[in-house]
């Protein structure tokens, strides 16, 4: 019989035990993780428009998928 995998990091206690962060601190890395995820729906965006035919079939997308995936702004998901 196995055990169920609770495995707790070593280091847990003291990040549990640390401050939340300020709250300025906090809403620059809301924003950094934004612009993180605004920039590679963008990169992958132009990236789908630029696949094959075949690169296409295999992914399981039409063309007019990829085209209407394609385009969409950076900033819809």
């Amino acid at each position: 019989m196995t055990q169920p995998a609770t495995h707790s990091h070593p280091h847990m206690p003291y990040l549990n035990s640390r401050p939340a962060l300020p709250v300025l601190a906090q809403v620059a890395v809301a924003f950094a993780v934004m612009v993180t995820k605004w920039s590679t729906r963008q990169r992958t965006r132009r990236q789908l428009r630029h696949l094959s035919a075949g690169q296409l079939k295999d992914i399981g997308l039409s063309r007019q998928d990829a085209h209407y995936e394609g385009t969409l702004p950076f900033w819809r998901p």
